[in-house]
């Protein structure tokens, strides 16, 4: 049995010890503000993936607020393709949003006349308004049978993916 326990201490993982400092108010730091964060612009020729999502110099970008239908789904070519006829021959200037989609950089998209994008498509009646992240910025511009065409881009947003009865 000595020869057991003498065994593990020898095989036995050592834990490093973790050295406790003590702070004293004098080696507090006072809070330092952070500096504003300047605002992240693209602009150039985009490259249509799908109906909401556009390449701009090697960087994927979502547009900021909609649901556009999958190229699979019901609408899907047709909301891309209207997309590529909107950015055709354009310069696009995507103001970049924090957050992340997919690991797609998310901006708001405008022409060089200054219309948005996501607009355009929601006013179309080819992308849906996504409350959860626009606020409901692009609710008024729907069309009257927008969630019932693209019912499945409707069902991502409320996690019902049954097609409506009409």
């Amino acid at each position: 049995m000595r020869l057991f326990w003498m065994l593990v201490r020898l095989f036995r993982r050592r834990r490093p010890r973790i050295r406790q400092t003590r702070r004293y108010p004098s080696e507090v730091v006072p809070f330092q503000r952070q500096p504003a964060q300047t605002e992240t612009v693209l602009r150039g020729q985009c490259w249509v993936i799908d109906g909401d999502t556009i390449v701009i110099n090697k960087q994927r970008i979502r547009l900021a607020g909609i649901d556009a239908p999958e190229l699979d789904h019901p609408w899907g070519q047709r909301s891309k393709w209207a997309l590529v006829q909107m950015c055709k021959g354009q310069t696009i200037t995507a103001r970049i949003r924090p957050e992340l989609s997919y690991d797609r950089l998310v901006a708001e998209c405008y022409l060089p006349d200054g219309s948005d994008l996501a607009a355009e498509l929601v006013r179309c009646g080819l992308a849906l308004d996504w409350p959860k992240f626009s606020g409901g910025k692009y609710r008024h511009l729907e069309t009257a049978d927008a969630r019932r065409k693209l019912w499945r881009a409707a069902g991502r947003q409320t996690d019902s993916f049954l097609p409506p009865r009409f």
